[in-house]
């Protein structure tokens, strides 16, 4: 095993190692969890107009039991069956989440916001026995199930299990002021429905949920997390539970401070990216914190009455979002008052942002880094130490290597590949052993992006070895918007990049080459709106004559991005 000088910047009481974690199974995390907090408030859906609802440790346990039972006794599921779930943040997320480990399922986290053709692609791979997903977005079912349909939908609202008064006021205004809800055209149950025909069924032949999950193995998988990885084809990292408790575990771990019991968590991240998941879904639950989750933190003063109403003492985000919170007047001018700190991942934090940030709330942003392909958390800042541009120090139980082009290691201070060993690596992806291959190597996990470590330990990133971009922290592949706007007959050739901007770090340019000389930058952009979910939409178009291309006539992205740079540096 390699040196590990970054220890020594570890708080009082932190573990060098985690040998095993203290749960083999998320199925017993839950359970044991709700026996300790038992009424204490575990999650808070928190409305922009204030309307909310909560649900106890005792309630999420007992809701979650009988969604498992319904899985497995009334929908007929087995162990491993896949389970795709779609929604926002709100209080059905982890009733049906904690339902599928104590069911010996395997959760597929599913973006609510994608296209049909997105969805498609994603339930082709995964092929899910079963999908819950938000009525606001179930009119896209026929058309994503289509050539490959699931036998079992159970569709939920955003407003589930909050009080009847504004469960209905939300109803209401979703169905005739808004119109976001469209009528269901596909064979379903509603969420409550499938909880009461799980009692039922749990009541009269008095099955104990515990036989459903106790089989289930530390190394068996948990979720499906798609990415694109390093070429744009969606494959599901196997992340296995101790993947994804051993994860939780470490990063708790390395952040020194926290209370059980007493903390308030706000959850603006979507559940769905595997940060909020492991960290804010998982860690939160662990710690017997209370969890704000905010379904739409679109526009920022959606978040406003969660601050004013809860004590939050913790939250994480991307650089985007604290960007944006100091720049609301209603934030600047009352800042949390009980913040502890905040964390960010996701996309690289700004040094501007992180002091303008410690400048108003008088507590610092600490800054981490991951993939999902490892669950995701692989270094974080140490509260009290940490490092101006750097992703921080490999939290417990982590190795992190710098390579050559070769995959040798190189000494502290050179620059090379980021490469990690860890109990949170992944298992491989989903069916796709040669991609495995490609990123699992002599037993390091490769991670496509350009580091260097200093003496200490503390990591930072210099550069992305791949062409990957990342708009407010989600992964754009170009590969993908390429197909898309290719496949339009008046276009000739497509090339995308990702470009600085100051709202979401990065944006996604096209160039295109046109066939028909009469198509409009927006027209362009129209067309990828109807096939591509927003962030991965073209921010700016660019139309020219020709793509600079190598001698066998690949296109050049590197070329097109360092004009780009050349370009703003000019200007």
């Amino acid at each position: 095993m390699q040196q590990r000088p970054w220890t020594a910047f570890y708080g009082p009481g932190v573990r060098a190692d985690i040998p095993e974690p203290a749960y083999r199974t998320l199925g017993d995390l839950i359970g044991s969890v709700a026996e300790t907090y038992g009424r204490a408030p575990a999650f808070t859906c928190c409305l922009p107009n204030g309307m909310n609802g909560t649900l106890s440790f005792a309630q999420v346990d007992e809701m979650s039991d009988a969604f498992a039972v319904y899985l497995r006794e009334v929908a007929g599921l087995n162990a491993g069956d896949r389970v795709a779930l779609q929604m926002p943040n709100c209080l059905s997320f982890p009733v049906a989440a904690f339902g599928i480990f104590k069911a010996g399922c395997v959760l597929v986290n599913v973006n609510p916001l994608y296209t049909a053709e997105e969805m498609a692609k994603q339930f082709e791979d995964a092929q899910p026995h079963a999908l819950v997903i938000v009525d606001m977005f179930a009119d896209k079912i026929p058309a994503a199930t289509k050539g490959h349909p699931i036998p079992n939908v159970i569709v939920t609202r955003v407003a589930e299990f909050l009080p009847a008064m504004p469960r209905g006021i939300v109803g209401l205004v979703q169905k005739y002021w808004d119109r976001s809800v469209k009528p269901v055209e596909v064979a379903h149950i509603r969420l409550p429905d499938a909880l009461a025909a799980g009692r039922a069924r749990r009541d009269a032949t008095r099955i104990k949920v515990e036989r459903y999950h106790q089989p289930v193995g530390p190394d068996d998988v948990a979720v499906l997390q798609y990415t694109g990885g390093t070429t744009g084809v969606a494959k599901g990292a196997m992340l296995t539970h101790r993947n994804l408790v051993t994860n939780m575990e470490q990063t708790m771990e390395l952040i020194t401070g926290l209370e059980r019991g007493r903390e308030v968590a706000l959850t603006a991240l979507p559940l769905y990216h595997i940060f909020a998941f492991t960290v804010n879904l998982l860690g939160f639950w662990w710690l017997g914190a209370r969890n704000v989750l905010i379904p739409n933190p679109r526009p920022l003063s959606n978040l406003k009455r969660a601050f004013e109403n809860y004590p939050i003492t913790w939250m994480s985000g991307v650089n985007t979002l604290f960007n944006g919170l100091t720049n609301e007047v209603w934030f600047t001018d009352s800042p949390p008052k009980h913040l502890r700190f905040a964390s960010a991942g996701g996309m690289a934090l700004q040094s501007s942002v992180a002091a303008r940030w410690e400048e108003i709330t008088g507590k610092p942003v600490l800054q981490g880094y991951g993939l999902t392909e490892t669950a995701p958390v692989l270094t974080f800042n140490p509260l009290g130490k940490a490092r101006d541009g750097s992703i921080g120090v490999p939290v417990p139980g982590t190795e992190i290597a710098i390579l050559d082009d070769a995959g040798n290691p190189l000494p502290m201070g050179g620059t090379g590949e980021i490469a990690a060993k860890g109990p949170q690596v992944m298992k491989g992806y989903w069916r796709k052993p040669d991609e495995t291959d490609k990123v699992i190597v002599n037993g390091w996990f490769l991670t496509g992006d350009i580091g260097v470590m200093d003496a200490d330990g503390y990591v930072r990133i210099v550069d992305r070895k791949k062409d990957m971009v990342i708009v407010s922290g989600f992964n754009v592949y170009p590969n993908e918007v390429e197909d898309v706007l290719a496949a339009h007959p008046g276009i000739d050739e497509v090339a995308v990049i990702g470009v600085p901007d100051e709202s979401t770090g990065e944006a996604v340019k096209a160039f295109v080459v046109l066939h028909d000389k009469t198509l409009t930058p927006e027209a362009i952009r129209a067309y990828a709106k109807e096939h591509l979910t927003a962030y991965k939409v073209p921010k700016r178009v660019e139309i020219r004559d020709d793509l600079p291309k190598s001698n066998v006539g690949k296109i050049l992205r590197k070329d097109l991005r360092a004009e780009e740079l050349a370009r703003i540096a000019a200007e």
